[in-house]
């Protein structure tokens, strides 16, 4: 294979200018919520960036930790972990202040029929912690579905593009940024809102559903024509690094590829790799969640892993039938039910 068989090392090596980058930020880094698939990737990637640059300073991992190896594999790297339920008042209080928070708390699937928690996940629990950080930089986690849907004829949403939110959960995300930029405002608390398309890696996301579908000679959906992509490595990457971009009054930024990619075509070129018969399914539409990222490139270049790399990795790794996460996107989603 042409990638590193160690594919949690392959996601969490710091980059040149992630290393300057956080020399210069004063103080410890918390990832709240860093329990998630793309989480322990931010919080070792932080902490081996500060070991290299010879720093005496700490990342907490901060979780219920529902899952035990996840609190293991960040343990395991150096990252100070702390197990604590955030909807829990006493708990969050009682957790360090921290100079640099990288908030990526949420609820998302199992939304329908749970609406309740979704929004206080998602829009309620964010004034707390907005509150307990007031004097700390916050980078917060947010996602395209804030967006409408956009003609991908004509390109992506961009930054100064307004909400348009489908569905339930997306509206709890509007309500997490509104809530977050308040008391951002209010206390004069430094803020990025990461507007994220879809993280990809081998064993999960929208290239490897693709991928796995093509693999097993199954019918592509084309109800979502398009999609953003960009590599989990350059994600937790940026969430750091954006840190040094939280203002006040608080910013908005898309994380995501230089490319709409077409799922047709996506599709086609993983038939290709597995010399597979691809068939389509579904009614192939002009309009997508899919994010401009020109905002992004001008801060930090084109991301370190291209499309193209994206392609051939998850290809080997499903042609490999390595192991997957089995947590579907469910990017083909066009009513906002999750």
């Amino acid at each position: 294979m042409s990638f590193p068989l160690d594919i949690e090392s392959d996601l969490t090596t710091p980059s040149e200018e992630l290393i300057e980058d956080i020399a210069s930020l004063d103080g410890d880094i918390a990832v709240l919520g860093v329990g998630g698939k793309v989480g322990p990737s931010v919080a070792i990637m932080a902490k081996r960036a500060i070991d290299k640059a010879g720093l005496n300073k700490e990342v907490f991992g901060i979780a219920r930790f529902s899952d035990p190896s996840s609190r293991a594999l960040l343990d395991s790297h150096g990252v100070r972990t702390l197990p604590a339920d955030l909807t829990d008042d006493q708990q969050l209080d009682s957790l360090p202040d921290i100079k640099n928070v990288i908030y990526m708390a949420g609820a998302k699937f199992g939304t329908t029929g749970n609406e309740h928690f979704t929004w206080m996940m998602n829009s309620y629990l964010p004034g707390r912690v907005a509150e307990k950080y007031r004097d700390s930089r916050i980078v917060a986690f947010s996602t395209l579905l804030t967006y409408p849907m956009a003609d991908v004829r004509h390109g992506g949403s961009t930054e100064t593009d307004p909400p348009g939110p489908l569905g339930e959960y997306a509206a709890s995300c509007v309500g997490r940024e509104r809530v977050f930029e308040h008391f951002a405002l209010k206390n004069e608390t430094p803020l990025l809102i990461f507007r994220l398309g879809y993280s990809i890696e081998t064993r999960y996301g929208v290239l490897q559903e693709i991928a796995k579908t093509v693999f097993d000679s199954q019918p592509v959906s084309l109800e979502m024509s398009h999609a953003s992509v960009i590599w989990q490595r350059d994600v937790a990457e940026y969430a750091i690094r954006s840190l040094k971009l939280a203002s006040t009054p608080p910013r908005k930024l898309n994380i995501t590829g230089p490319e709409i990619v077409s799922i047709r075509w996506l599709a086609e070129q993983f038939g290709r790799r597995f010399n597979k018969e691809v068939t389509f399914e579904g009614q192939e539409n002009d309009t997508a969640y899919v994010m401009d990222g020109l905002a992004l490139q001008g801060e930090f270049g084109y991301p370190s892993v291209t499309l193209g790399q994206m392609i051939e990795r998850v290809s080997e790794w499903t042609q490999a039938q390595g192991p997957t996460i089995g947590k579907p996107t469910k990017f083909q989603q066009r009513n906002g039910q999750f």
